[in-house]
């Protein structure tokens, strides 16, 4: 367990920020699997005060997902605060998290995103700012640098810790690395020696196994998973049981995985509307069906469903299709 100011979570795992993933449909879904925090996709604080009407949408937050943190990012203190403010007094978001992590040049270009990670001095002014604006506890999700030649992640942290940031979630990766090459956590481990907050560890966990190793190695107080838990929620299940008894849970079956599916559909056609969800939702059935043999007729069908009854038809028949496999291959044995 752990705490990010006076926001008790449930247990050590979290659900990292992903952009154009991380609605509400998506992490309600993950919520249920256990995950002690959630985190919102980021949300563009230029966006929430020009009262973007899709941005305001990406603001909302079921109250059956709570704890969750809501990801703001920008590159200009003035704009950051505003919205840091908006976030505060007009939702239900338990935190507010800075963005200085993300690697891709749209964001970078604007000041935004890794590009703090080259200033120590720009991330204490940014972040002691918002702190003092807002009355929610305020945390930042950062990368370990820019590139090999420029790794100020301890530094960064400590400035994040002097300007009053209440934890630091970090992934072991520079801004070069994209999401490619091997994850740092020896650089996690530096971070959660240098400062007294508490330090989340991200990248690389793709196991529960990972994430105890994770947690034991950098001595990290709680683990953020991402990609591993696209079309996936039983991983975060699976690592939060791992985690309390040591037991390894059994890998859902065919049956199950395209029920949770199903839900995750039907959630977003709730949050957005049948016409988008259902395009929304062709990745997700994509990742869903990942692993399981024999897919490949049914993921090149997904990605022409323009509908709920064609795309859960498409699910309910490959369902079928595999576990009529399945019991032919019993008898045979």
């Amino acid at each position: 367990m752990f705490k990010i100011g006076d926001i008790q979570m449930k247990n050590r795992v979290v659900l990292a920020p992903m952009a154009g993933v991380c609605n509400a449909a998506f992490r309600l879904t993950v919520k249920e699997f256990g995950a002690g925090l959630v985190c919102a996709e980021m949300v563009s604080d230029k966006a929430i005060l020009y009262n973007n009407a899709r941005t305001m949408g990406m603001l909302y937050i079921d109250e059956r997902e709570k704890p969750l943190s809501l990801q703001i990012f920008g590159g200009e203190k003035d704009t950051l605060v505003e919205a840091a403010k908006f976030v505060d007094k007009n939702t239900t978001a338990d935190i507010i998290d800075i963005n200085m992590g993300c690697p891709v040049p749209k964001i970078t270009k604007c000041d935004a995103g890794a590009r703090w990670l080259l200033d120590p001095n720009k991330i204490y002014e940014m972040v002691s700012a918002v702190v003092d604006a807002v009355d929610k506890p305020v945390t930042v999700k950062m990368r370990t640098g820019w590139d090999s030649d420029h790794i100020y992640a301890v530094e960064n942290a400590q400035m994040v810790e002097r300007a009053g940031g209440q934890a630091i979630a970090l992934h072991g990766r520079t801004r070069v690395q994209m999401y490619e090459g091997h994850a740092d956590w020896d650089m996690i481990k530096q971070v959660k020696e240098s400062v007294n907050i508490p330090v989340i560890g991200n990248g690389d966990v793709q196991t529960p196994q990972d994430a105890e190793r994770m947690l034991k190695t950098t001595g990290a107080d709680g683990v953020m998973i991402g990609r591993a838990a696209l079309g996936n929620p039983w991983m975060i299940y699976r690592t939060v049981k791992y985690l309390e008894t040591g037991e390894l849970s059994e890998e859902p079956d065919v049956r199950e995985k395209m029920t949770v599916c199903k839900l995750h559909l039907d959630r977003l056609i709730d949050l957005k509307g049948e016409y988008v969800a259902v395009r929304e939702m062709r990745k997700h059935a994509a990742w869903y069906l990942k692993g399981i043999r024999g897919n490949a007729n049914v993921r090149s069908g997904v990605n022409t469903c323009n509908t709920r009854e064609e795309l859960v038809s498409l699910l309910d028949e490959f369902t079928e299709e595999m576990e009529a496999k399945q019991e032919n291959s019993a008898e045979a044995v």
